[in-house]
C-alpha cells in the first residue's frame, strides 16, 4: 500500500493524468503510438540505479574521496564532479538524492557554505546525465524515436558536455577556498558479486537501448537480480515516471488526432533552430520529458531536440526533475531560509540557462 501511495502522491504524474484524462475527450489513443521500446528501457533503467543505491556505490566514492579535502573549494571540486560522473551511469535524480543530502550533512557539521555547492552539485548532475542514453529518460525516448546510434549520440553530447564543463569550472572558481578540519572516513563496504551481476546487467541494458539485443531482456534480468539480491529492491523502483512516461504517450497519441493542434505546432517545428529554442522554452514550463516526448512526435531535427531538452534542464525548478529533487533535498537538509536559497539558485540555474543556450546555438550552428 505504502508503495501504491508513493505513486499516486507524484506531482508530475497527478498533472500528468489529469491531462491525459482530458485529452480522451478528444480522441482516443492508437495502441502503436505507445513505445514499449522507451518504456521497457526506463524500466531496466530505474532497477539497475536502484540496485546500485541499495549497494551503497555512490556513498563509497563519495566517502573516500572526501576524505582528502582540504579546503571548502577542494570540497565542492569532488562533490561536482563526482555528481557529473555519477548522473553518466546513475542518472541525475539518484545522484543528488545521494550526494546533497551527504554534502550538506557534512556543510552542517562544518559550519561550510550551502548555496552555491548545493546548485553546482544540481547543475553536475543535469550536465552528466545529458552525455549518455541513459542518464536522462528523455535520451532513452530519443535515441529510440530516431534510432541514433552510438557514435552519432557521442557525437551530439560529447560538444555539449565540453562547453558545460567550461561552464561549471568557472563557476567553481567562486567557490571560497576556506580550510576546513579533516573529514573522518566512513567504514561501508560493497558486495562484490552483486555488483560484478549488476555491471553485466548494465551492460546488456547498453545494448538494449540501441537495439543490439531486445531492450525487454535487460528488463527482465534486472527484475530478476533484484529478486536474488533483495526483493525489497522492487518497493523502491520509481513507478510513478514509468506511468507518466505512459500517460505522455496516451496524451500525445491523442493530440496528434486534433488538426488544430498538429497544425499549430507543426509552425513551430519548421527549421532545427526553432525546435532547438521550443524545446528550452517549453521544458522550463513543463519539465524536459514531456516537452521531449510532445516535440518529439512533430520534427525529425533529432540533434535540436535533443541539445534544447538537455539545455532546457536547467532554469526553472521545474525545468528538470532533478531541480525539483535538488530543492527538496536542501529543504529537509540545509540551514539556510528556503526563499534565500531559491533567489540564488535560481540565479545560478537562470545564469547557466542562459550561458549554455548561447553555447549549445553555435554547437549546433557550427558543431554538429
Amino acid at each position: 500500500m505504502t508503495v501504491i501511495r508513493n505513486i499516486f502522491k507524484d506531482r508530475i504524474l497527478q498533472i500528468t493524468v489529469i491531462i491525459t484524462i482530458l485529452s480522451l475527450c478528444f480522441a482516443r489513443p492508437r495502441l502503436g503510438d505507445i513505445n514499449t521500446h522507451t518504456l521497457f528501457s526506463i524500466l531496466a533503467m530505474l532497477t539497475i540505479i536502484q540496485i546500485f543505491s541499495y549497494l551503497h556505490v555512490l556513498d563509497v566514492l563519495a566517502y573516500k574521496l572526501t576524505a582528502s579535502a582540504s579546503n571548502t573549494r577542494r570540497l565542492t571540486v569532488i562533490f561536482t564532479f563526482l555528481s557529473v560522473i555519477s548522473a553518466m551511469f546513475l542518472t541525475n535524480d539518484i545522484t543528488v538524492l545521494t550526494l546533497i543530502p551527504l554534502y550538506l550533512t557534512i556543510a552542517r557539521r562544518y559550519k561550510l557554505p550551502e548555496i552555491l555547492p548545493v546548485t553546482l552539485i544540481g547543475m553536475g548532475a543535469n550536465i552528466g546525465a545529458a552525455f549518455t542514453p541513459w542518464g536522462n529518460p528523455h535520451n532513452i525516448y530519443i535515441v529510440n524515436r530516431y534510432t541514433v546510434t552510438p557514435i552519432q549520440f557521442f557525437k551530439w553530447s560529447l560538444p555539449l558536455l565540453s562547453v558545460s564543463l567550461i561552464l561549471l569550472i568557472i563557476m567553481l572558481m567562486f567557490v571560497k577556498n576556506t580550510p576546513i578540519p579533516s573529514l573522518p572516513k566512513e567504514d561501508i563496504r560493497i558486495s562484490i558479486r552483486p555488483m560484478i551481476l549488476t555491471i553485466v546487467v548494465s551492460i546488456f541494458f547498453f545494448f538494449g537501448i540501441f537495439n543490439v539485443v531486445p531492450v525487454y531482456v535487460p528488463a527482465i534480468l534486472a527484475i530478476l537480480l533484484t529478486i536474488f539480491i533483495n526483493k525489497t529492491i522492487l518497493l523502491h523502483i520509481d513507478y510513478a515516471l514509468l506511468l507518466t512516461f505512459t500517460c505522455f504517450f496516451v496524451f500525445i497519441s491523442d493530440i496528434q488526432q486534433i488538426p488544430f493542434i498538429v497544425n499549430e505546432i507543426s509552425k513551430a517545428m519548421s527549421n532545427e533552430h526553432l525546435v532547438y529554442l521550443t524545446s528550452i522554452l517549453s521544458s522550463q514550463c513543463i519539465s524536459n520529458v514531456p516537452s521531449t516526448i510532445l516535440i518529439g512526435k512533430f520534427t525529425n531535427y533529432a540533434e535540436a531536440l535533443f541539445l534544447g531538452s538537455n539545455i532546457g534542464g536547467f532554469g526553472t525548478l521545474v525545468g528538470s526533475m532533478a531541480n525539483m529533487l535538488v530543492f527538496k533535498s536542501f529543504l529537509e537538509h540545509g540551514t539556510i531560509s528556503r526563499k534565500k536559497f531559491f533567489c540564488m539558485f535560481s540565479l545560478l540555474q537562470f545564469t547557466g540557462l542562459i550561458v549554455l543556450m548561447i553555447l549549445g546555438w553555435l554547437v549546433l550552428y557550427f558543431v554538429i
